[in-house]
């Protein structure tokens, strides 16, 4: 079967990187378009042997871009197209119907309860979404709520599959050395305790807030150290200036070894508005991280010692931080509860079967029509 992904961008995130993940694990041919910014995952695709084309789109209006991804698609003979976040679904959905693919789906990895990738939900968001849609057989909600939200804007709840985000486990284990490698690369020792967020740094991450939390505690004992880059950084800042607290939070920008990131922590701290998922928490718990957050859908009727939830308040996640800095370091163990359910492995054999379904299924459609015109 030959699968064509569809994405908005390939800089990283976390639709981008499950994507990629996705490809290290299907069982079928694949190939990506990234519509622009063919950013570090599309490097790291293409080093794994996928192949990406970057269609160069420059602005958000561009009526061409429709017609190119229908004549590459059309040229392509796919199967399938899956397409990944929401600029890419307006365009390739309608762009692989109008081609012929049998199989037309989406991701819907990123819709809360007031935005969709960042953009509010004004009226004529949604009429380009539930248009688009109508081209598409199936969307995949990565969790419940995100399905929710979905049947709540008008998606047919038939035609939405939960499957989760998945996660190689393996990958984000704990490994002294990265520990020591990474604290070295930001001058940290190894004595100091170092409470971490990792991930883009905008308006829902709420890093601020875990600035402001945290600011009591830190000094030359406790770090807090943020990696990812973002628009929202200066308020982060400002945040840190205001309480007196810059010298001890560190900027690590954006850095492509999660695995050694989360090595470097002692607590993960998730301040998040709203969450389609949490896949960062998951991330930190891989590590064996302890971790505190407002927000994760993933987790939402599991329980587990190793992660705790807190209102969205710095007099609330200052309780839950504290708690965890008089406890210091903890051995760096995953939680089994957890990670049984979000393996790699397990979430791309959902996918692959969900194409063979819906492929399988167009094909009983198009014999009963047949059977039915001959009997005209």
């Amino acid at each position: 079967m030959k699968v064509l992904h569809v994405i908005t961008g390939l800089e990283a995130g976390g639709a981008e990187i499950q994507l990629s993940m996705l490809l290290r694990h299907t069982r079928h041919d694949a190939d990506v378009i990234t519509l622009y910014n063919p950013g570090s995952v599309a490097d790291q695709i293409r080093a794994d042997g996928t192949s990406v084309r970057d269609l160069g789109m420059r602005r958000n209006t561009e009526l061409g871009a429709l017609l190119r991804l229908r004549s590459i698609i059309a040229a392509g003979e796919y199967d399938v197209v899956h397409t990944h976040l929401y600029r890419s679904q307006i365009y390739a959905r309608p762009a692989a119907r109008l081609a012929g693919t049998p199989v037309v789906l989406t991701t819907e990895h990123s819709i809360g309860e007031t935005h969709i990738e960042r953009r509010k939900m004004t009226a004529g968001v949604r009429g380009l979404y539930l248009a688009s849609e109508l081209f598409s057989d199936a969307t995949i909600a990565v969790s419940d709520v995100v399905r929710e939200r979905l049947v709540r804007w008008g998606v047919p709840a038939r035609k939405i599959t939960v499957i989760p985000n998945g996660l190689e486990t393996a990958a984000l284990a704990f490994h002294p050395a990265a520990r020591e490698q990474a604290r070295a690369q930001f001058g940290i020792g190894p004595e100091t305790y170092v409470i971490g967020t990792l991930g883009r740094i905008d308006e829902n991450k709420r890093v601020e807030l875990t600035v402001e939390a945290s600011a009591p505690m830190l000094g030359e004992r406790c770090k807090l150290l943020v990696i990812g880059r973002g628009d929202h950084r200066t308020v982060v800042e400002a945040t840190a200036a205001r309480l007196g607290v810059s010298d001890h939070v560190i900027f690590g920008g954006f850095q492509p070894d999660t695995a050694a990131m989360m090595a470097a922590f002692d607590l993960y701290v998730a301040a998040s508005v709203q969450e389609t998922f949490g896949l960062a928490v998951l991330e930190a718990m891989a590590s064996g991280l302890p971790v505190v957050y407002t927000v994760c859908p993933a987790l939402d009727g599991i329980a587990t010692s190793q992660a705790r939830q807190a209102a969205g308040t710095a007099e609330a996640m200052r309780a839950e931080i504290r708690k965890a800095i008089e406890a210091g370091p903890q051995p760096r163990t995953p939680d089994s509860a957890v990670f049984g359910r979000y393996g790699m492995e397990s979430v791309t054999r959902q996918i692959d079967d969900l194409y063979e379904r819906i492929l399988a299924q167009r094909g009983r459609r198009g014999r009963r029509r047949q059977r039915t015109g001959t009997r005209a």
